[in-house]
């Protein structure tokens, strides 16, 4: 049987170079990305945009060899 580990996500997760810490869509695909890369799987997601700047809550998962 296959095991998993769970990680929850939200905004103030990701860096930002912004001058008002707005997150841009392409700040949250690099960290996304970056998740991924270390095995992570987006499971579950709720985006918000707002006035150029993103909001997200998710939770992510990762198998246990």
């Amino acid at each position: 049987m296959k095991k998993f580990i769970y990680k929850i996500i939200d905004t103030r997760d990701v860096e930002t170079a912004g001058l008002f810490k707005s997150r841009k869509r392409e700040d949250v695909e690099a960290y996304l990305c970056s998740l991924g890369a270390q095995g992570w799987e987006l499971v579950n997601v709720d985006f918000r945009e707002l006035e150029g700047g993103l909001e997200f809550a998710g939770v992510m998962k990762r198998e246990i060899n």
